[in-house]
């Protein structure tokens, strides 16, 4: 079996500040220890399941965070950016039997996650078809696009909500819940319990996953908070200046999406 993790940090338990999630500043330390605790809970749990092969991709901020030795062997693990379109899933392709996304979290312009962002902190909210998207919405449909099933979401309750909404059977574990600029977690070993019993128990079922289908025609919008940004954007390719800070593109294939993201929101 072979098993692709995508590990976020604005997602993992407990953490409630922007510096907590950024290289250099006061409390990232501890934050970056758990985020890597809750990878290593995910690989165990995927071992377990018997899987022979795992890649871990770091998507957080530099793609620097985890501590690569205390990754478990056979652990193969993907740091930085290349800049392909995949991003937070680089390297996935239909070769891997699962897609299982750890520290994830609420869309850009939730009050769910004091940290809540859609790629960039520069975008108020980004929509596919009408309904606002999170990264969990992005690599998903990347899943899809290359026929993995997503089978476990470990993050805040509005991210585990969204993978349930999005598909009734992956298995969830929330790490917290945001309220106003606070959050409210469960003890952090706790949910490293419940990680890896969760991967251990969705793997073992991984028969019964199956990818969600992708739509046959795709709107993307995307609201910057800076509208000269916006109009700058609208110059890509395909895309339209529909508002203030408004930029729309529409097309019929997936990775067409991906790749105006990268150009439009991530540079």
């Amino acid at each position: 079996m072979k098993v692709y993790i995508s590990a976020d940090i604005e997602g993992i338990a407990g953490i409630g500040h922007w510096d907590e999630a950024t290289i250099g500043q006061p409390g990232y330390e501890p934050f970056r220890e758990q985020m890597t605790r809750e990878v290593i809970a995910a690989c165990e749990g995927s071992l377990a399941a018997g899987a022979t092969q795992i890649t871990v991709k770091d998507a957080h901020d530099s793609g620097r965070n985890l501590i690569p030795e205390r990754l478990p062997e056979p652990v193969q693990l993907i740091r930085g950016w290349s800049g392909h379109p995949y991003c937070m899933v680089q390297e996935l392709d239909r070769s891997y039997d699962a897609l299982i996304l750890i520290g994830y979290h609420a869309r850009a312009g939730s009050a769910a996650n004091p940290l809540a962002h859609t790629y960039t902190t520069e975008v108020s909210q980004i929509r596919l078809n009408g309904q606002a998207i999170a990264e969990f919405h992005l690599v998903s449909l990347t899943a899809a696009y290359e026929g993995v099933p997503v089978v476990f979401v470990a993050g805040d309750a509005e991210v585990c909500a969204a993978a349930k909404a999005y598909d009734a059977q992956i298995e969830t574990v929330v790490t917290h819940k945001g309220m106003g600029q606070s959050v409210i977690a469960p003890h952090p070993q706790q949910v490293l319990r419940a990680i890896r019993q969760g991967v251990e128990g969705s793997l073992r079922q991984l028969s019964a996953y199956r990818p969600r289908p992708l739509p046959d025609h795709f709107q993307l919008e995307v609201d910057y908070k800076d509208p000269a940004r916006a109009y700058r954007k609208s110059f890509y390719p395909g895309c339209r200046w529909v508002a203030d800070a408004t930029v729309r593109l529409e097309v019929s294939d997936w990775f067409e999406v991906l790749r105006a993201l990268e150009f439009i929101v991530l540079t």
